[in-house]
């Protein structure tokens, strides 16, 4: 069984050769980007493609996310209980105060804005 001491130094070897492997990631890493922007250029070139050809603006990251712009953003409520003051953007599940309308036999349409 390790002592103390030896478990520290194992724990500081491994701490080093992580970092060293961090450091080759981030060479490897710049060195086949630097590789895909040269294929990229000559493509763009080849072409007489532009960056606005491309829809991109100079200087901005390409979304990958997948994201709608507009994701995040708040919505406009569509519907307002006229005795509370309580509104709903028709998104997601009904508020119970819809519900309980509903059940009492009024209609959606009797809370748009």
């Amino acid at each position: 069984m390790s002592n103390y001491q030896e478990l520290l130094a194992q724990k500081a070897a491994l701490e080093k050769q992580a970092a060293d492997l961090e450091k080759q990631l981030q060479d490897a890493r710049r060195a086949e980007r630097s590789g895909v922007i040269a294929q990229i250029k000559n493509l763009l070139a080849e072409h007489g493609l532009t960056v606005a050809d491309l829809g991109l603006k100079p200087g901005k990251q390409a979304s990958t996310t997948g994201a709608a712009p507009t994701a995040g953003r708040k919505v406009a409520p569509k519907y307002r209980n006229q005795a509370t003051g309580e509104t709903w953007t028709g998104r997601g599940l009904q508020p119970k105060w819809v519900q309980a309308a509903i059940a009492t036999g009024k209609k959606l349409e009797d809370f748009a804005i």
